[in-house]
């Protein structure tokens, strides 16, 4: 119990109370914790969300420009034999070379000049092809095309590339002549093997190869266009294969010039305009610099894309169309 100070009544407080008002009236000083609401306190600019959705839209960008990666081939482990007609069980030595994107060359050149080939690939659908070329290019090349239809039957036809519309690959063409076994197409642990053997009248040595690969099932004999394609030089006397450099350079800027464009420069000068010092003028300029930089960067990516595209025919619809939605 306390006094009063008004009256002298008496008035009742808790024992707690009662001893910190003791407790504060002796001391010269009482400290009594101080809280601010949080209204009062001015919260600092987040930067997480922002800096978040920045690094996604440079990650997207990053998996649309790189390849997809396709499931892994057999590699040169599996000796073909064991899972080819009888017809191919009398070849010994055969050279396996890793040609391009998980495609795998076998091959053999008998003293008659019969040259066997056994083509294999990761395999989920489509059709593969591989064509023999006088100049590296798909025109006036002959080609041997294999593929498993829906109902699970194996194709192999031989086409001659007379143009790059469909109507100008023409089918049952004898450019090539074969020995008289005839071509065959296998699947097996995800992969499918072309097979077939070629005579020719000397050593077949450096020659102009052409690999093409389609993801639609040909219907009635018609190929569909074909999703990649790699013409290079490969000489069958020392197992070395020779590409040209350009559409490699040409694919690996292609994606970098598209990744610093629109995936760099243009996201770094929309922060610049979003954080910096608006009372500067500076910071406008440098924004306007950067967003330009980042703009003609874009763009030279985009050329690149197209004259890569018109390099290797390649049908980019999908691809051109991820793109022209991201950099938008």
């Amino acid at each position: 119990m306390t006094s009063s100070p008004v009256g002298g009544k008496a008035t009742s407080q808790p024992p707690l109370l009662a001893t910190i008002t003791t407790n504060c009236a002796r001391a010269t000083l009482c400290s009594i914790p101080h809280f601010t609401t949080a209204a009062a306190m001015p919260s600092p600019p987040s930067f997480a969300p922002n800096f978040a959705f920045g690094a996604a839209v440079v990650l997207l960008l990053v998996l649309l420009a790189t390849p997809s990666v396709r499931s892994q081939s057999d590699g040169c482990s599996l000796d073909p034999r064991s899972v080819l007609p009888l017809a191919y069980n009398d070849v010994s030595g055969l050279t396996c070379q890793p040609i391009w994107d998980n495609f795998i060359l076998r091959y053999s050149q008998s003293e008659d000049h019969v040259l066997t080939i056994v083509l294999s690939t990761p395999y989920s659908g489509g059709w593969v092809g591989m064509g023999f070329s006088k100049n590296g290019r798909m025109v006036g090349s002959s080609a041997m095309v294999g593929w498993v239809d829906k109902a699970g039957v194996p194709h192999v036809e031989q086409y001659y590339l007379r143009s790059q519309s469909p109507s100008g690959v023409v089918v049952n063409d004898t450019q090539l002549l074969t020995s008289g076994v005839p071509p065959v197409v296998v699947t097996y642990m995800a992969n499918i093997y072309v097979a077939f053997k070629l005579k020719f009248s000397a050593p077949v040595t450096n020659q102009q190869l052409i690999f093409a690969v389609g993801t639609s099932t040909p219907t009635d004999n018609r190929l569909t266009y074909h999703k990649n394609k790699k013409s290079l030089s490969f000489d069958f006397s020392a197992g070395e294969s020779s590409a040209s450099s350009y559409p490699e350079k040409l694919k690996r800027n292609h994606g970098l010039l598209n990744i610093f464009g629109w995936g760099v420069l243009l996201p770094v000068g929309a922060l610049v305009a979003r954080y910096g010092n608006k009372r500067k003028q500076l910071w406008y300029y440098l924004h306007l610099v950067i967003q330009f930089a980042g703009f003609l960067v874009g763009l030279a990516g985009v050329v690149a894309g197209v004259s890569l595209r018109d390099r290797l025919h390649a049908d980019v619809t999908a691809h051109r169309a991820s793109e022209f939605s991201s950099s938008c």
